[in-house]
């Protein structure tokens, strides 16, 4: 069988921007993601005790920046814009990569720009299969980036 072939419309759709998110991360939403994820570590949980670290606050756990989707992001509204594009219906999660840069910690607030890095076909198990990735670029409010994410579906 033959791989995926990407279509100009989709071809045309790598490197767009989606609108950037602005959205601050709250001391409650670690400490509820931490104890979610069994996180123990009384820098994501204990107020005082992270008060007296060097960073004088709680800190995420790696990998979490906040609530982007409700800050605004609908991931719908995407896949929409890549079906109409000529992505097939069918969609799996295919894992998310992760470049942590600096630290993440409550009352930060930070700006996520999420684009489509690339869009490629492959022939998989699944038969021709369009893979995506995109790629979220979270800055904070010095101007730091604080963490890169790519997540990649397939869709078929």
């Amino acid at each position: 069988m033959a791989a995926f072939v990407v279509t100009d419309g989709l071809k045309q759709l790598i490197g767009q921007k989606e609108p950037a998110i602005v959205f601050k991360v709250e001391e409650g939403a670690i400490q509820r993601y931490a104890s979610a994820v069994g996180d123990s570590n009384p820098m994501h949980n204990d107020v005082e005790y992270a008060s007296q670290s060097r960073w004088g606050r709680v800190m995420a756990p790696p990998g979490f920046t906040g609530w982007p989707m409700a800050a605004g992001f609908d991931i719908f509204k995407l896949f929409e814009k890549l079906a109409k594009a000529g992505a097939p219906m069918g969609l799996l999660d295919g894992g998310i990569e992760y470049d942590f840069l600096v630290p993440v910690g409550a009352g930060d607030v930070l700006v996520a720009e999420i684009k489509i890095a690339n869009i490629e076909g492959r022939e998989t198990k699944m038969g021709p299969t369009m893979v995506t990735t995109l790629e979220s670029t979270y800055t904070n409010q010095r101007g730091a980036v604080v963490l890169v994410a790519r997540n990649t579906f397939l869709n078929f």
